[in-house]
């Protein structure tokens, strides 16, 4: 029942609330050309980190791009061109499937009793 209820409160095809909130989302990425996935710290979660090891050069050098961009255009009170806005596609996934592929393996050796591939380390 609650996790009905919970699918249903983050669903913005259900919930009218949701479906505002996704839109302030994406006028905040479109701003300053950002993808949802740019939103996760590789420092904060490990796996994340493993995914972003795992993809393609230019994938990962595409996403530096954007968040250097970002830090730029804040630092100048900026956002990018309205041209370059609407060409934008911030909810479209570079991430998620290798993000799915590296929880699933984390999971799997933990169920099998093996050691982490990685572990945090406090320098």
């Amino acid at each position: 029942m609650a996790s009905a209820l919970m699918r249903w409160m983050v669903d913005p095809m259900k919930n009218w609330l949701a479906n505002i909130h996704k839109k302030t989302i994406s006028n905040r990425l479109h701003r300053y050309g950002l993808r949802y996935d740019n939103l996760y710290d590789p420092m904060y979660d490990l796996d994340i980190k493993e995914a972003l090891n795992r993809l393609p050069r230019e994938i990962v050098d595409a996403r530096n791009q954007r968040l250097k961009r970002v830090m730029d255009l804040s630092m100048k009170h900026e956002y990018i061109p309205e041209d370059l806005q609407a060409m934008q596609t911030p909810f479209r996934s570079y991430l998620q499937d290798m993000l799915a592929i590296v929880k699933r393996e984390r999971e799997e050796r933990e169920a099998l009793g093996a050691l982490p591939l990685y572990q945090r380390t406090i320098p």
